[in-house]
């Protein structure tokens, strides 16, 4: 626990709540102290899910502290181990990151939801990337949303600035859910534990898989798996969860996976 952050654990699941009002804004001693957790997080093989979540519900991030650049906080300063906000360049997460959106997501506020691979998001919840507007470049959002969305759209969100709300973004598939602020977090919760009872490892080779199929040719990637030259893949297929799944359809009973 930190002035700027919370955690709490059960069952597997790491949450982690960012809470700096009035809008959860990020300056660099709160990345930096994000960067720290999701990297201890990445590192606790007894943890096997994380959710993200900020206090409040106007603003689920407002992205970067402009009254914090505005005093001597350098754009281009050091946002910790995992780049902003602790997740966008945190090498090796090969687990799963649920972000829970209550509230406006904008700007780096946006690109650090998007650093989740799964988003639900309450009924009030909008988004934006603004930066246009103030003459600079929403680079992690440039480079994830054409990706995501498809590519007009994303480009209309990136060149005017526009607004998006809840029901546009489920309607594109930016967020896996919507659902009403009360409902939210149980929802949330519910599919944590559900991941973090499945296989680990898993779960890690389709991260580290689809992360460096981004850069890859189909075949490429295809080659590297079969012949397993990716680091989770390797460790799954010399695994006895690599086993466990086969072993227990034979047996007609529920697989016991232990992420080793």
């Amino acid at each position: 626990m930190t002035d700027v952050i919370t955690t709490r654990k059960e069952g597997g699941v790491l949450e982690v709540t960012l809470d700096r009002p009035k809008a959860n804004a990020i300056d660099l001693h709160t990345s930096r102290i994000m960067g720290e957790t999701f990297r201890e997080f990445r590192d606790d093989p007894e943890l096997r899910v994380a959710i993200i979540q900020t206090a409040g519900d106007k603003f689920f991030c407002a992205g970067w502290d402009l009254k914090a650049a505005a005093n001597g906080d350098a754009v281009d300063g050091d946002y910790g181990v995992g780049g902003f906000a602790g997740l966008q360049e945190l090498r090796a997460l090969n687990k799963p990151v649920i972000a829970a959106v209550n509230g406006m997501a904008v700007g780096g506020g946006f690109e650090l939801m998007l650093s989740a691979d799964l988003i639900y998001a309450s009924e009030h919840s909008s988004f934006a990337l603004p930066e246009i507007k103030a003459g600079t470049l929403a680079d992690a959002a440039t480079i994830k949303l054409p990706k995501r969305i498809p590519y007009h759209v994303a480009m209309e969100m990136l060149y005017r600035g526009r607004w998006m709300d809840s029901a546009e973004a489920l309607r594109w598939g930016l967020v896996n859910e919507v659902l009403s602020t009360d409902e939210l977090m149980d929802r949330v919760w519910e599919v944590a534990f559900e991941l973090a009872a499945g296989p680990p490892l898993v779960f890690a080779s389709i991260k580290e898989v689809a992360r460096e199929a981004e850069a890859m040719k189909f075949q490429d990637t295809m080659n590297r798996i079969t012949k397993r030259q990716l680091e989770t893949v390797d460790i799954l297929y010399g695994s006895e969860d690599g086993m466990e799944g086969f072993k227990a359809f034979a047996e007609k009973r529920d697989p016991v996976w232990k992420g080793k």
